[in-house]
């Protein structure tokens, strides 16, 4: 065991710190040491040495894992201020991205992550090679997703609301029918429409989607046969079904692919798209760079997706 009277706080350095988070996101020394790319005993080293330094266990052995203390979830929050603003240190003399050695961590549903990221990677990388890209899910995402720094940028049509929130919108889709033209005609009516099964997507925690509560709040009532918590989820309840499904557009490019689009009978609102991010990084010379890449792969991107999605409409 350490002496803790052989440290004190000048012996803390930005790797310790990365490891307190690494432990704590990950619950497991086996994880951390592979998020970290070292050795687990070299984990358990530097784990004793913070003990040590701050004066508590940290993390402690629950079941066949462990867990953090209450004084390592505070630790945690502080780590993550000072780790920025060493970032904000290390960048002051200049920003290169060639130079970058890092993990993006960006939340996106599976619609916006097939439509957007692998042309974000691709143009990232082209600039920074040694930049990996880490995709979360985002499901409904709230203001902790990104105050405590899970991600540094969300893609959502519904940014969360709070003064230390900041958006940029990236583009507009549209809703549209899908369904099985092997199985049904587009509905030709409202009267068809609503008399059809219908198949939806419930993000967690149990968020509709707005096109669902836009209907609803008109009193337009629908037979929900089946919900999903992703679009990923949609299409094998259409495909030899007579179900349809009211989504955005995009979708026929990559998840829905093969399945007939139409125009859905009744007006609906436009669904717009968002970058978010939180206040700290707003001026981070890497996630401005970071920003604009993603703005900028935009219209190819739309652009390969609104062509494969004229070529199913029906």
């Amino acid at each position: 065991m350490l002496d803790m009277s052989q440290f004190d706080h000048l012996d803390l350095d930005g790797h310790l710190l990365q490891l307190l988070l690494a432990v704590l996101e990950e619950g497991s020394i086996t994880r951390a040491a592979q998020r970290l790319g070292v050795t687990q005993s070299a984990v358990s080293h530097l784990l004793d040495k913070l003990r040590a330094i701050v004066g508590d266990p940290l993390f402690v052995k629950s079941g066949r894992g462990i867990v953090a203390t209450a004084h390592a979830h505070a630790l945690a929050a502080r780590a993550r201020l000072l780790l920025d603003e060493l970032r904000g240190f290390s960048s002051a003399a200049g920003f290169e991205p060639a130079a970058l050695a890092t993990t993006v961590t960006i939340a996106a549903n599976d619609l916006q992550r097939d439509l957007l990221l692998p042309a974000l990677l691709r143009a990232v990388r082209a600039q920074a090679p040694g930049l990996t890209l880490r995709v979360i899910p985002s499901g409904a995402p709230g203001v902790e997703l990104l105050r405590d720094q899970h991600c540094q940028l969300v893609i959502t049509p519904r940014p969360p609301e709070a003064s230390d929130i900041l958006q940029r919108r990236l583009f507009e889709d549209q809703y549209r029918v899908f369904y099985d033209p092997a199985q049904r005609t587009a509905p030709a009516s409202v009267r068809d429409y609503l008399d059809a099964e219908h198949v939806t997507v419930v993000h967690e925690p149990r968020r509709r989607l707005d096109i669902d509560d836009v209907l609803a709040a008109r009193g337009l009532v629908r037979r929900f046969v089946v919900q999903v918590p992703g679009f990923a989820g949609v299409g094998p309840f259409l495909r030899g079904t007579a179900s349809i499904a009211t989504l955005p557009s995009l979708l026929s490019a990559h998840l829905l692919r093969g399945l007939a689009m139409a125009d859905v009978p009744l007006d609906c609102p436009p669904m717009p798209m968002y970058m978010v991010w939180h206040l700290r990084h707003h001026v981070d010379p890497m996630h401005r760079w970071l920003r604009e890449q993603l703005h900028d792969v935009i219209a190819p991107a739309l652009a390969a997706a609104q062509l494969a999605a004229t070529s199913v409409r029906d």
